[in-house]
């Protein structure tokens, strides 16, 4: 008919929506951890010396392994003044040493997405309270300081240990990108992951909970998994 008007879906409203902050390089203290701004003078031989001779630390990232320190430290230094991806050295409370690296990337502050990735933890960080609070301390930057709507997290598919751990820090798995990059020559699917800000006040209390210290004991063991401190209904129940 002449002059009809075809009534589409389209998205909720969301008001009061304005863009976000980028994330700035500030550092953000932890208990067990904290994030630095990267500083290759600062951090650069405590990460090499934490990374030396552990190549799989590289298999899945599209640089490394390095020849020697030279090499590494030439390749930290030309990252380390980069806005996108932001470059944080993850340093130890109890030794004050450099021992991974994360990044925020992918930044759309019209949109409140960002991503988590460019990550490297030496196997002295990994599997510690430190590692897991780094990975919330960079989680809670985003929601509680900077009002992002959407957090991510991607991987090779086949990089099953980095798809354990977006589940286990409580992303919900999107899908398959099939073809998505080309890696070292290589082809790279990539597995998508995702927490959304209406899902972060649980994706919290979760962590908070798992990190006291008295989910400890003396030796230092988990009483209770960072999964079953959340809920087992919704886009985390795995």
């Amino acid at each position: 008919m002449p002059g009809h008007r075809e009534e589409r879906p389209v998205g909720p409203a969301i008001p009061g929506w304005s863009e976000c902050a980028r994330p700035a390089r500030a550092g953000i203290e932890g208990a067990w951890g904290r994030l630095e701004p990267l500083d290759t003078a600062k951090h650069g031989h405590d990460l090499w010396v934490a990374v030396e001779g552990h190549d799989s630390v590289w298999t899945y990232l599209g640089y490394g392994p390095f020849a020697d320190e030279a090499a590494f430290l030439a390749w930290l230094t030309g990252r380390e003044q980069l806005t996108d991806p932001l470059y944080w050295a993850v340093v130890d409370q109890s030794t004050g040493k450099a021992v991974g690296v994360l990044t925020l990337m992918e930044v759309r502050p019209a949109m409140g997405v960002i991503e988590i990735g460019h990550i490297f933890f030496s196997p002295v960080l990994q599997r510690t309270r430190a590692a897991t609070e780094a990975i919330y301390l960079a989680m809670r930057h985003v929601f509680a300081d900077l009002g992002y709507r959407r957090f991510e997290w991607k991987c090779d598919a086949l990089n099953a240990p980095s798809r354990a751990a977006a589940i286990r820090f409580g992303f919900a798995y999107e899908g398959i990108f099939r073809q998505h990059m080309v890696i070292k020559g290589r082809n790279r699917d990539t597995a998508w992951y995702a927490i959304l800000d209406r899902e972060w006040p649980s994706v919290k209390a979760a962590f908070e909970a798992w990190l006291k210290p008295e989910n400890f004991d003396a030796a230092g063991h988990q009483k209770a998994a960072l999964a079953d401190l959340r809920p087992k209904s919704g886009p985390h129940a795995h």
